[in-house]
């Protein structure tokens, strides 16, 4: 199935996010892992390439899992700051062959001391879109960045960059973990302003234990609000209490996306089945799965 046959709809779809192991021999415990989230009945999971590649062997072996195994929509991350354009080729050939239609296309991070791009690499996210779309019938995503991509300037800049990606042939975005919805609310506007006009699905983070949150804001750049540093601070040292409570904080992000007409949504999991799960336990009558 073609993402876009959900994001174009008004459906609530709410989708979970994997990574795949770093050596093979763990190859199977993550297959177990996709056994038990595809048990939750997502609308579709991912399957991420690793920040520099370093997993992106067993991206499309876990893809095929999801989709031919458990028989549930997959979306294979692509990454171009760690691959030539062989090896691109060389994906995208093996998507082919596995029946995996969807493509989540990234530039991913750049390799510490590395000469980026070589002649045989993408320089950006949006030129290789642009080469997928030319190799296959792919349905294909992109990342988009509420608070701003960390090395643009402006937000402004962002946007004229995230417009060339759709240009090129994105046809739906996910964000970058936030942790205030309004922040998305005022992206979603000033997006359309710029004639971003894709699907555009919430990536949301359930922060579980109290060392996610300097790794979170590391990674992301993402505000973490007063709200949410109060629950680390009252909970961050007892690791149950935490736990609820970031499902909960989580949980509510969702209920007041959806209420406020964001109907797509993308936990990032952490490849934690039992987080994903109380989540969409929470919201069994609003997210209600066949």
């Amino acid at each position: 199935m073609r993402l876009t046959e959900l994001l174009n709809t008004e459906d609530v779809t709410i989708s979970c996010e994997l990574f795949p192991p770093k050596q093979g021999a763990q190859l199977d415990n993550y297959k177990k892992i996709v056994g038990d989230m595809a048990a939750l009945k997502p609308a579709y999971m991912s399957v991420t390439y690793g920040a520099t590649g370093g997993t992106s062997d067993y991206t499309v072996e876990l893809a095929n899992e999801v989709r031919n195994v458990n028989h549930i929509p997959a979306l294979a991350h692509l990454t171009c700051a760690s691959s030539t354009k062989e090896k691109v080729a060389s994906v995208i050939q093996e998507l082919k062959e596995k029946q995996i239609e969807n493509v989540l296309a990234l530039r991913g991070d750049i390799p510490q001391n590395a000469d980026f791009p070589l002649p045989n690499q993408y320089k950006h996210a949006s030129e290789l879109i642009y080469d997928i779309k030319s190799q296959g019938d792919f349905c294909i995503g992109g990342a988009c960045y509420p608070e701003g991509h960390p090395e643009s300037q402006t937000l402004e800049e962002d946007l004229i960059h995230l417009k060339e990606k759709v240009d090129a042939g994105c046809e739906f975005l996910t964000t970058q973990m936030f942790f205030d919805n309004n922040i998305l609310y005022n992206f979603m506007y000033k997006a359309l302003k710029h004639g971003i006009d894709v699907p555009v699905v919430a990536g949301i983070m359930p922060i579980t234990n109290a060392n996610q949150v300097k790794r979170s804001i590391a990674l992301s750049g993402s505000l973490v609000p007063r709200r949410f540093l109060a629950i680390v601070d009252r909970f961050g040292s007892d690791p149950a209490a935490m736990k609820q409570a970031g499902i909960a904080y989580a949980t509510d992000q969702i209920i007041d996306l959806i209420a406020n007409g964001v109907n797509h949504v993308h936990i990032y999991t952490m490849n934690k089945p039992d987080v994903a799960g109380a989540i969409l336990e929470n919201l069994s009558d609003i997210y209600v799965r066949d």
